[in-house]
């Protein structure tokens, strides 16, 4: 199939096709004009890609995997070794750190937003405890402005 095809049928841009093959995560024939042919496999493997990029490994990561699994349903290949194991536990191991972190930083948000939203009702509910600001040299005549509160 050609490379405008499998753009179509897996939803990933013709440039990011390229890159991949550039990469050496995806492997084209070449037809006797020049164009790029995949077979019918490289939908499924355009798809792993996609997958693991989201996981968040890199592409030179996914290089050292892809040979490891299969495309089919993702399980490990006969290839498959301890070091693959070993290396996609650590890359769990970090994705869990992004995730607790993430959490962190929405947990700091919600509480900014909470606070926000207090002060915000407390200011629209209550108008009338706000106090008008005196302008300089009004007043008792004593000269001093009134203090409001804010």
């Amino acid at each position: 199939m050609r490379i405008g095809e499998l753009a179509k049928r897996t939803g990933v841009s013709e440039r990011s096709l390229r890159y991949y093959e550039k990469q050496g995560l995806l492997t084209a024939e070449r037809t006797l004009g020049g164009h790029r042919d995949y077979p019918d496999g490289a939908v499924d493997r355009v798809i792993r890609i996609q997958e693991l990029f989201a996981a968040g490994l890199h592409s030179k990561k996914i290089v050292q995997l892809l040979p490891c699994m299969r495309d089919a349903d993702g399980g490990p290949s006969e290839i498959a070794t301890a070091r693959l194991v070993n290396d996609l536990v650590e890359e769990r191991e970090r994705i869990d750190r992004m995730m607790a972190d993430l959490v962190r930083s929405r947990d700091v948000l919600d509480e900014v937003i909470d606070a926000a939203s207090d002060s915000r009702r407390q200011a629209v509910t209550h108008p009338e405890d706000r106090q008008p600001r005196a302008l300089p040299g009004s007043g008792s005549g004593t000269g001093e402005a009134a203090i409001s509160r804010s």
